[in-house]
């Protein structure tokens, strides 16, 4: 339930306790959280519990909002005590009445992540390749060889070249004049040989020194052979030779060096092939790149035919420019700044900086530091200029390109950084470089500045620091301020706006110790943004650091590192692969260990190992080789002391997961788990309040069964294993039968998936217990059920078993014969397969099941079948109430689990037949694979009276087994288990009549074909968590905070008005609507904040109708099954969001969601909300209330006890016995007393019930005297309620005779008032829940309205503004909450609706 304070922390909650004096108060909702305090039964709750569970605030019935300051002595406090000792303290803050806020429940049910488009949608859990893992590097490369080749000819000008003076001369920081031309020549080619690999250690480097074309062709073949599939890189120095030609040639020497020799570009790209990169320092380099385009252009598949050809160009200019001669540049100035970056970036800023008199470019050179140390100030500048470089390509470069040029290849990424800065410093000499891909321009990108600052601060302290070797360097403010934008980024950024430019810098900063956690820390909080976040990060390349941070041991990090990789791998399950090579699982299963961790942080670690062993299986030996599973288990058995983990549900949800996904179809895991005992510590956490963790833990328990565990082989030396594993695996599935009836979908629906597990494994012997249902037993309890015929399996003939009647039962379909007629077997939703072995009175619960004929199974199996081994009762008996549960499954309240159940029992071989009306008894087949669309057009079906409707069912559907024909005699010697029946098409007899489904896969096919199986969702529905913000509130928290206050302040406007109004003018029709139901409107709401009136006949379809506007918004069938009845409309969060809760007569439970909206609504859950029935009653005639203060839904009817829902937890809290032997026709829970209800019976008797008291009852009274009147009505209740106001003692209760009583239940003698309203044809009665009124209707096209006092206020008997027309007789009636408006349903599809005034308030 979603705390309505924790979105503001300003506000205090103020809950005071009504009902905590009970002596021995056996409070089911006494579980308040040790955080919270409570003083003077005033419940201070400072630090909002950790599970959300806090505002329920065990008793709480009154929850208060206070703004500022609380005083105790100025609340005002309202007091009243009732007779059963109930002092009521009313404690508010200033300036609210008590009154008020007692009726405005603060809390919030089914709006959790669970409930938003369960049946619509199937979850995706973290992808595993496709859009998300494009961020990968497509596949690493690396530069193996480089070709350096220089044409210098020293002292010899080309003819092309006019040289200035002074000129630029130096080649590699050489001056090649400074000796001899060829040991100038060597000393540079080694240099520059030298330079290179400060970039690429690893590389195989080969220099050709003014050479030939011979030379260089050699040179290229033989690095391209000695690279093979690696890049080569080529690296030519022109500045001897003339500018390359406009038809892209370069120039060479001849072997005398007399003549300059042409090489076409064409013929060194065929030599060096692909993948290559290409440096020219030359004049005109860009003629070479326009040349080479053209080549790829009229050549676009290589000779190696690798398409497209990988090869990358960089050239120092364009193809009309020259240059720089300028002598503060190096005559290599483009090479100097791929190769020598900081050492020409600083000599290029000195000239410009505001430092240029103090320093000159000797101290430059004597820079003090490795460039590799990030401790010295070189090594800092270096750091910084790569940060800057790769901000700015980041920020620039498309990200295909980025990903290609700076993280593929760390030789290429460095030359492209550097690339960066030489077409910032050459651009000032009016020189603009050229690279091949084109990048877009970056020389005024305003990172830059960031770098001159950066590089100011250090060289500042150059001097100092050469003259005393002892003084310390200062590090740069470079990487704190960046940081700090980075988080002035967080605070405003969104998906919607820029990325945050600071992002590469983050990942340079997980580099150093001294910023990393902060570094990290914000880190996480961009990654929690969202999935686009992760995905930015990692196309960034954040992946290798985090992965490298893992082996860190440093205790600070863990927390953050793993949030940041729960994030990476909520979005990319690929990683796991990483994670196990790098053995960073450990480093979770550590975490995971630790009890100093919170218990969500433990659970984010357990998310990550399941991930990592999801479907992986490295990933599962490798944890199991941890002892993963050991240290699960330990944490699900019990909390350790400081952080009590139990409180914690999430964490126990994901152990659930983590083990389930560990031993998912991994034997060795398994047999582990079960040596383990975990069954029993899963089957102990399927009684947990959170359906999540029961959902996961009914998961784990699916994924210990073994799929392929019935095949048909000898049985040798494992026979005892399989025995052990038999006896474990009955003993997990007896722990799944007892969830069949939970109130989440979601737990049903992975039952259904564990079930289908199980049967696919137990498939023969399940099948044969299903034939043996349909064979009719002497001394079975099946003799005695009615409804069913059974195909003859020798004959071949069809013959109607006889029937036996318990009670009033018919057939369901009229003729039995015809029902058989096409040789199929039909059977009846009575048969014991249709019931649900939970159900009390079930003829298949334990003590009835078979011990009656503990043969049973053996008659089934004969001709010449041999038992090698008896069956143990124990496995007929669980089987036959696993088919029992399949069966309830496939008629669930909710569409997408019975369609999982229908697929469960295909797989076992029984598939649905559905009964058509007795006109025409013929039976139509729904197959599992189908969708329930043959189903849904059956909406208009007989209702059948079998046995299974009584029991809650709602379908007429029944199943089928195949036809059965003796089984061929069995050669296997030494089976274990009986050799039970195939269904299979071929093993028909004469009659033929094969049936398409049970050759399908899955059903009686291979084994081995497990695509039919039903896939769990549970784990993708948590994985969703993750993936959302966890750090902070979600967007609309706000807007729902004010939309909320509006609410409550227009609702006490309205309760202030309510409670002063007479009421004397409630007959003015104020509009009428004609529903067009078949059967008129059965009950009816109005909706608290809009003109809204919600009606439903009782055929369950269900309209939505605005009665200012008259028109129809929305209606749907509440579902689509043939039997139909509705029993009560409630709005579930009438304050916030509203839901519509549904309740049929079968006792089934929907809720849906913007159900306003035409064709939009959805359900949010459904569930059957009574078990059992009581003996020869024809049908649950379910009565149902909802309870906001508490959270709770009362359900009760043809049953000995009210069932008592807790919706926040989508569990059965309790079942409070009735203490009658009638059974309940109207029941009412109190709105302002949580856990209170009132309930009337049939024999006229009205009990009051609180949850809280030991045994439910608080006391009972008889104000309806039974027997017949004058009129023929009998004193059976059809309405009760509690009276207006705070008291909880005062009920109103109406009988069919008519009599309205008035009780106090502080006086149990007799009614303090009682008006006789409707002689014997009272049909419904409304009580206003603020202003003193109730009405009540009649049969007799009559509505009275009496006040609190007895007196008649008013009569309806017609509407004379329509025609005069008469309202029909009347079926229901509702008041609006906070309005004197009221409804009334009639039988004749009317609903009109009443107003105090002509126009009413809005």
């Amino acid at each position: 339930m979603e705390s309505r304070f924790s979105q503001s922390q300003s506000m205090v909650a103020v809950v005071t306790n009504h009902v905590d004096r009970y002596s021995n108060s056996n409070s089911h909702r006494l579980d308040v959280n040790p955080a919270v305090v409570v003083v003077q039964d005033v419940v201070l709750d400072g630090n909002r519990d950790r599970d959300g569970d806090g505002d329920r605030g065990s008793s709480s019935d009154s929850v208060v909002e206070s703004h500022g300051n609380t005083d105790r002595e100025d609340a005002e406090a309202v007091a009243s005590t009732t007779g059963y000792g109930m002092g009521n303290g009313h404690v508010v803050g200033i300036g609210m009445p008590a009154t008020s806020m007692a009726y405005l429940p603060q809390n919030v049910v089914l709006s959790e992540l669970r409930h938003d488009g369960f049946e619509v949608c199937t979850p995706s859990g973290p992808a595993e390749s496709g859009l998300v893992s494009k961020w990968r590097p497509k596949d690493r490369m690396k530069t193996g060889c480089v070709a350096l080749v220089l044409c210098l000819n020293i002292s010899v000008d080309p003819p092309d070249v006019i040289k200035i003076s002074p000129c630029a001369r130096m080649e590699c920081w050489i001056d090649p004049f400074s000796m001899a031309p060829q040991k100038a020549l060597d000393t540079i080619g080694k240099t520059l040989h030298f330079q290179y690999e400060r970039w690429q250690p690893k590389a195989r480097y080969k220099f050709q020194l003014d050479p030939t074309v011979e030379e260089v062709k050699k040179l290229c073949t033989s690095c391209r052979k000695y690279a093979k599939s690696e890049r080569v890189l080529f690296h030519y120095n022109g500045h001897g030779v003339p500018k390359p030609t406009a038809n892209g040639e370069i120039w060479f020497f001849n072997r005398s060096y007399t003549q300059y020799i042409p090489l076409p570009i064409s013929d060194l790209d065929s030599w060096l092939k692909t993948p290559s990169i290409y440096v020219f320092d030359c004049s005109a380099a860009g003629m070479i790149v326009n040349a080479f385009i053209e080549l790829q252009d009229w050549n676009p598949s290589s000779t190696s035919g690798t398409t497209p050809r990988d090869c990358i160009l960089l050239a120092a200019c364009e193809a009309h420019e020259t240059l720089p001669q300028s002598h503060e540049f190096p005559a290599d100035v483009f090479t100097s700044c791929l190769t020598t970056p900081i050492k020409i970036a600083l000599r290029w800023f000195c000239t410009r900086s505001l430092l240029h008199e103090s320093l000159d470019y000797s101290l430059i050179d004597r820079i003090p530091g490795r460039q590799t140390d990030r401790k010295t100030l070189l090594g800092e500048l270096n750091w910084i200029f790569t940060a800057v470089t790769d901000t700015i390509a980041w920020n620039v470069l498309p990200h295909d390109l980025f990903q290609r040029l700076f993280r593929q290849d760390l030789l290429v990424a460095s030359l492209f950084r550097n690339f960066l800065l030489a077409e910032r410093i050459m651009r000032s000499a009016n020189c603009s470089p050229v690279s091949y891909p084109m990048l877009p321009p970056t020389h005024q990108h305003h990172m830059w500045d960031a770098w001159d600052m950066a590089a100011e601060i250090c060289l500042s302290q150059l001097p100092t620091l050469l003259e005393d070797p002892n003084a310390e360097f200062q590090p740069s403010p470079f990487f704190t301020e960046q940081l700090t934008a980075f988080e002035v980024w967080l605070d405003h950024g969104s998906e919607h706006k820029k990325p945050p430019e600071q992002l590469p810098i983050v990942l340079q900063v997980l580099l150093s110790q001294c910023h990393r956690f902060r570094a990290l820390v914000l880190l996480g909080r961009f990654l929690d943004m969202g999935p686009w976040a992760v995905d930015l990060a990692l196309s960034v390349g954040i992946f290798p650091y985090v992965l490298k941070l893992l082996q860190t041991t440093t205790p600070e990090l863990r927390q953050i590192l793993v949030f940041i990789w729960t994030k990476i791998l909520a979005l990319d399950k690929s990683c796991q692969v990483d994670l196990v090579k790098d053995g960073g699982h450990t480093y979770f299963i550590r975490f995971l260990d630790s009890v100093e961790a919170y218990p969500e942080q433990r659970a984010m670690a357990a998310f990550v190992l399941t991930v990592i062993v999801d479907g992986h299986r490295k990933g599962q030996e490798a944890c199991i080789e941890a002892d993963l599973i050991h240290v699960c288990l330990k944490h699900l058995q019990g909390g350790s002391p400081p952080n009590d983990t139990q409180t914690e549900p999430l964490f126990l949800q994901w152990l659930c997961l983590c083990l389930g996904k560990l031993w998912e179809d991994f034997t060795e895991a398994q047999i582990i788990g079960l040596q383990a005992n975990a069954p029993t510590v899963f089957s102990l956490l399927l009684s947990e309040p959170q359906p999540e963790v029961r959902a996961s833990a009914v998961f784990a328990l699916g994924t210990l069964l073994d799929v392929g565990f019935d095949s048909s082989r000898d049985v040798g030396d494992d026979e005892r294993d399989d025995d052990e594993k038999a006896v474990a695996e009955f003993s997990i599935v007896k722990s799944l039968l007892n969830v069949v009836s939970d109130g989440s979908p979601l737990v049903r629906a992975e039952l259904a998936v564990a079930l289908a597990r199980f049967a696919f494994g137990h498939k023969r012997h399940l099948k044969s217990i299903a034939a043996a249902y349909w064979k009719p037993q002497p001394n079975s309890v099946l003799s005695s059920l009615p409804s069913f015929t059974v195909r003859n399996s020798v004959s071949g003939y069809s013959t109607p078993n006889q029937y036996s009647k318990i009670g009033p039962l018919s057939r369901v379909g009229g003729d039995n014969q015809s029902a058989t007629r096409d040789g199929r077997v039909s059977v009846s939703s009575s048969s014991p397969l249709a019931t649900s072995s939970i159900m009390h009175g079930s003829p298949l619960s334990d003590d009835s099941s078979h011990n009656s004929d503990p043969g049973m199974l053996n008659d089934c199996v004969t001709n010449g079948v041999v038992n090698h081994a008896k069956p143990r009762q124990l496995d007929n008996g669980l089987y036959s109430q696993c088919v029992s549960a399949m069966c309830t499954l496939a008629k669930d309240a909710s569409p997408r689990i019975s369609g999982l159940g229908r697929r469960v029992l295909s797989i076992i071989g029984i598939e649905q037949v559905v009964t058509k009306s007795a006109k025409t008894a013929t039976t139509t087949s729904v197959r599992a694979g189908e969708s329930s669309g043959t189903a849904n057009s059956l909406a208009g079906l007989a209702r059948s009276s079998s046995w299974f409707d009584m029991n809650g069912g709602h379908l007429p559907l029944t199943f089928r087994t195949p036809p059965v024909s003796p089984p061929k005699p069995s050669y296997l010697t030494g089976m274990r288990r009986v050799c039970s029946l195939e269904f299979r098409p071929h093993l028909m007899d004469s009659g033929g009549l094969a049936d398409p489904l049970l050759g399908s896969p899955g059903v009686s096919g291979s084994s081995s074909d497990r695509s039919f199986l039903p896939q769990s969702t549970i784990y993708n529905w948590s994985c969703s968590h993750f993936s959302k913000p966890l750090l902070t509130a979600t967007d609309g928290a706000d807007e729902i905070a004010i939309k909320r206050e509006e609410r409550e302040n227009l609702a006490l406007n309205h309760i202030t008005k309510c409670q002063r109004a007479s009421g004397s003018n409630l007959h003015n029709p104020i509009a009428r609507w004609d529903t067009k139901f078949e059967t008129g409107a059965k009950t009816a709401l109005l909706q608290p904040f809009s003109p809204v009136v919600v009606a439903a006949e009782e055929g369950e379809c269900i309209s939505i109708w605005n009665y200012e506007e008259a028109t129809l918004l929305n209606s749907f069938n509440n579902h689509e099954y043939p039997n139909k009845g509705i029993s009560k409309l409630c709005l579930v969060n009438e304050l916030d969001e509203s839901l519509l809760l549904v309740a049929s007569s079968d006792g089934n439970v929907r809720i849906w969601k913007d159900y306003i909206s035409r064709g939009k609504q959805k359900l949010v859950t459904a569930f059957s909300s009574i078990h059992g029935h009581r003996p020869g009653a024809r049908s649950v005639s379910a009565v149902v209330d909802w309870q906001q203060q508490s959270g709770y839904m009362y359900a009760s009817g043809e049953i000995s006890s009210t069932m008592v829902w807790d919706l926040d937890k989508e569990q059965l809290l309790s079942s409070i016995p009735l203490a009658s032997d009638c059974s309940i026709s109207a029941l009412a829970a109190s709105q302002v007393h949580g856990g209170q209800f009132a309930a009337g019976f049939v024999d006229g008797s009205v009990r009051l019930y609180d949850v809280r008291t030991p045994d439910g009852l608080v006391c009972v009274t008889r104000p309806h005297t039974l027997g017949v009147d004058r009129s023929g009505g009998v004193g059976r209740v059809v309405g009760i309620g509690f009276q207006p106001g705070l008291d909880p003692a005062k009920i109103v209760s109406a009988s069919q005779a008519g009599d309205i009583q008035f009780l106090d239940i502080r006086n149990q003698s007799d009614a303090y008032l009682t008006i006789d309203a409707h002689r014997g044809s009272l049909t419904a009665l409304a009580i206003h829940r603020h202003a003193p009124l109730i009405a009540s209707g009649s049969a007799k096209q009559l509505i009275k309205v009496f006040n609190l006092e007895g007196e008649q206020l008013g009569t309806i008997r017609y509407s004379p503004t329509f025609m005069a027309q008469k309202i029909g007789p009347v079926s229901c009636l509702a008041f609006h909450p906070y309005q004197i408006l009221l409804a009334a349903g009639s039988a004749d599809a009317c609903v009109s609706i009443y107003a105090d005034e002509i126009s009413p308030p809005r």
